[in-house]
């Protein structure tokens, strides 16, 4: 999963100190579409030093664009996943997911509006995520 092109994953370096997670997590996207309607998927992941991947939490949030000026509107969308607590071991490291889904955990998300013009557009979908000064797209980890 983590080499598909619609997916942006970013994993720290190894470890090399226990680093516990314990509680909500938030993630803070910047973002734009070209659809209607979009679904920003957000994962925390514990990958092992045999690049063994394991899912802990992950959330899902819905965005509504305008339909006159999409893509034109950066919005700020955020993403709560359900408290976790976990250990990172030294040699692991930490890898967080952002995707526009997440089935069969999700609903699909078709992207598509009210109007058959929409529909078309929605197949082309591309959404955009900032993570620069202006828009500093972030997650925050409750670490212990």
């Amino acid at each position: 999963m983590e080499e598909r092109e619609d997916m942006l994953v970013f994993t720290t370096a190894p470890l090399e100190e226990p680093t516990e997670v314990t509680g909500p997590i938030k993630v803070t996207l910047w973002v734009t579409s070209s659809a209607t309607s979009a679904d920003f998927n957000a994962k925390l992941v514990d990958v092992h030093p045999d690049e063994t991947a394991y899912n802990l939490t992950d959330g899902i949030s819905r965005v509504e664009f305008s339909t006159g000026n999409k893509n034109q509107h950066i919005r700020c969308v955020e993403i709560a996943l359900p408290a976790t607590s976990n250990v990172f071991l030294p040699g692991h490291s930490i890898r967080v997911e952002i995707a526009s889904s997440n089935y069969p955990q999700y609903d699909v998300n078709p992207n598509i509006g009210t109007t058959l013009q929409q529909s078309r557009e929605a197949k082309f979908a591309k959404q955009t995520i900032f993570h620069c000064r202006d828009y500093p797209s972030h997650i925050v980890l409750p670490i212990v």
